[in-house]
């Protein structure tokens, strides 16, 4: 290829696509536990990127948590941490996607699999601690964040509605809410400034 097709090409792709470098697995790891309470972060088991750019398990851990890294190809930083009964119903819906699945359909599948028995969800709450913001907000290398990535608290409580709880099924501010209410991902949603 003529270096001025190549330049032309690159111009066209996101810069996380081709500017992006590999994350070393350590560096990985301390950044995954991030969204969780310190006293979970050196026992979960976290998932994350090999030079290739596939998913794989960085470190198998011992404690009730579970985290995946961000996709260091994405402009985002959004590493997620959840209680490792969750586990099936997050790698199915991982799986669906990388399949092709896609929006609303990756829930459908998910829910009739839950209801007919071969998705397992929890039977009691389970939480998920979530960290969101740009890229730019993270030093990779002394894994930290800044100011610009926000903590998300999310606790799910299968097919969990209104009435059961006494939460609003509608966003609220500086106060709890329940999403999705009764689904098999109903989840209870804590705004970041509580």
């Amino acid at each position: 290829m003529r270096p001025f097709i190549l330049a032309a090409t690159m111009l066209c792709l996101p810069a996380a696509v081709y500017a992006q470098k590999p994350i070393p697995a350590a560096q990985q790891i301390a950044l995954a536990v991030l969204p969780l309470p310190k006293v979970f972060r050196a026992d979960a088991t976290v998932l994350g990127y090999d030079a290739r750019g596939k998913l794989v398990t960085l470190r198998r851990g011992t404690g009730a948590m579970v985290c995946l890294m961000s996709d260091p190809k994405q402009a985002t930083f959004d590493p997620a941490c959840y209680q490792n009964s969750l586990e099936p119903f997050m790698a199915r819906g991982r799986e669906l996607r990388a399949q092709g699945t896609t929006g609303a359909k990756v829930d459908s599948v998910r829910f009739a699999e839950i209801k007919s028995g071969k998705l397992p969800m929890p039977k009691q709450a389970a939480a998920l601690y979530a960290l969101d913001g740009p890229m730019s907000g993270v030093n990779a290398a002394a894994g930290t964040v800044t100011a610009a990535i926000k903590p998300r608290y999310v606790v799910y409580m299968p097919f969990a509605t209104s009435a059961s709880t006494g939460l609003p099924d509608e966003p609220i501010a500086n106060g709890p809410w329940l999403m999705e209410p009764g689904t098999p991902k109903a989840h209870i949603m804590f705004t970041p400034s509580m």
